[in-house]
């Protein structure tokens, strides 16, 4: 059975994950903890349930969404794992850590690339990948079907979705990113964003004011 446990990071209030299973198998996305305090809550959570770390992913690469990688890879000793679109967007955040206040930001290299036609394997539970560039080029989103459960990044927000006023964002392939790859998981699958509460596929296609059903501003 496919467990999840979040955490709030950051000044951007980002949403970092934990997936398990009953093997204890573990892997963290989006690791956004840059303060000391948050790295020991999410090391505490780890050791506590006694977890053994075996991933470290991004679904994309933003300054919110990597802070807590170099700490995570050197603490469990795992390869990053990115999709091979999202190295510009990487590479670029020690040069930009400074102006938003992060001085510490440490650097560091993916050591292996996501497909999204792969399966990502965590214990016994097999997730299915989906590409969905737009709100960054190598965006992946990563589902459970048993569960119903979507790790979402940066893509599908409850009542909006991701900004694409960034390097390599386009707002129209982020529409059809949702709605191709998204909108075709059931109704009742729960996301959960990179920022803000978890909603579901349904309430989004329904009321979602940028691609729900009465949007008006597709």
């Amino acid at each position: 059975m496919l467990r999840l446990k979040v955490f709030t990071f950051n000044p951007f209030l980002e949403n970092t994950y934990i997936l398990y299973d009953e093997t204890k198998d573990a892997a963290i996305f989006d690791p956004g903890c840059y303060e000391n305090q948050e790295k020991t809550e999410l090391s505490d959570f780890i050791e506590r349930e006694g977890l053994n770390v075996t991933h470290l992913i991004n679904t994309h690469c933003h300054i919110d969404h990597v802070l807590g990688n170099a700490f995570v890879k050197a603490k469990y000793g795992v390869d990053l794992w990115i999709h091979r679109n999202e190295i510009p967007v990487l590479k670029s955040v020690s040069a930009y850590a400074p102006n938003y206040g992060f001085a510490g930001y440490q650097d560091t290299e993916p050591d292996k690339f996501i497909d999204q036609n792969q399966k990502l394997k965590i214990g016994n539970t097999d997730l299915e990948i989906r590409f969905v560039p737009g709100h960054s080029p190598g965006h992946l989103v990563f589902y459970y079907e048993q569960s119903g459960i979507c790790i979402a990044g940066d893509t599908l927000f409850q009542g909006s979705i991701g900004r694409t006023d960034l390097p390599g964002g386009n707002h129209q392939t982020l529409l059809r990113s949702i709605k191709s790859e998204l909108f075709t998981l059931p109704d009742d699958t729960k996301v959960y964003p990179g920022h803000g509460p978890e909603t579901t596929i349904g309430t989004e296609k329904e009321y979602n004011p940028f691609v729900g059903k009465r949007s008006t501003f597709q």
